[in-house]
């Protein structure tokens, strides 16, 4: 089996990761997939990205960096981002990965109007989601963990909306037969999200926001972070199989 990359453009706050862990590890529990059928890319750090053909799929992770600063690391995954959707390769972006895909494919990213959006968030799927392999398995609503400052404004062309918050209404957007992502964080759990809100104490209360009620809201999210799970088995297990045949 080729290697199902993680496409690492940051990490997780050194007091954060060393009580949880880090990015990688996050998403190896929620994707159930195996240390050996993985491969960590540290594209911020410059690794560089295989050949698309050589990877069975790809997850792109969230970051601290912004889109909007277009930094060479990121033009240069966005550029493979191109090059994989050329090939048809599972993808699955998220938070920072999700904006950088909108970006790679022709939409607009910038600053979240009102500020940022943080914790426990209620979504509401969208009419495309009805015809969606993915998007017609959801509930109307549900939960999911959010952090994040930098939003998609403008969706590329031919992309969908799957799902939005009140503030964002691109949470969950379709991009090709394999290619999806997230603003929200499946990978998060419930105690992560917590200590992201408590790590974000001061800036949450100079914005206007009450950490505590942000807190006290934080709930498990299983329909968000099945998302993870669905990804393997409707786009990595499925495309596989299909090549095969």
């Amino acid at each position: 089996m080729k290697p199902v990359l993680i496409v690492r453009t940051g990490r997780a706050p050194d007091v954060i990761a060393g009580r949880h862990g880090d990015f990688p590890r996050w998403f190896r529990l929620g994707l159930r997939l195996r240390d050996v059928h993985l491969r960590v890319v540290d594209v911020q750090h410059g690794d560089p990205l295989p050949d698309p053909d050589e990877c069975a799929g790809a997850v792109i992770t969230g970051s601290a960096s912004m889109v909007t600063e277009k930094l060479p690391w990121s033009e240069r995954t966005a550029g493979w981002i191109r090059d994989a959707m050329d090939v048809d390769l599972p993808m699955l972006g998220v938070c920072y990965g999700h904006q950088l895909m909108s970006h790679a494919l022709g939409g607009r990213v910038d600053y979240l109007s009102g500020g940022r959006e943080m914790g426990t968030v209620t979504l509401t799927t969208q009419d495309a989601a009805s015809s969606d392999v993915l998007g017609a398995g959801l509930p109307a609503t549900f939960a999911a963990h959010a952090t994040h400052e930098q939003s998609v404004l403008e969706l590329p062309p031919g992309a969908r909306t799957l799902a939005g918050s009140d503030r964002d209404p691109h949470h969950l957007v379709r991009y090709g037969n394999h290619a999806l992502s997230t603003q929200f964080h499946p990978e998060f759990s419930a105690e992560v999200m917590r200590a992201y809100i408590r790590r974000k104490h001061d800036a949450l209360r100079d914005e206007g926001q009450c950490p505590d009620t942000l807190l006290a809201s934080v709930t498990p999210t299983p329909v968000a972070t099945s998302l993870l799970r669905f990804f393997v088995r409707e786009h990595l297990l499925a495309r596989r199989e299909t090549s095969a045949a």
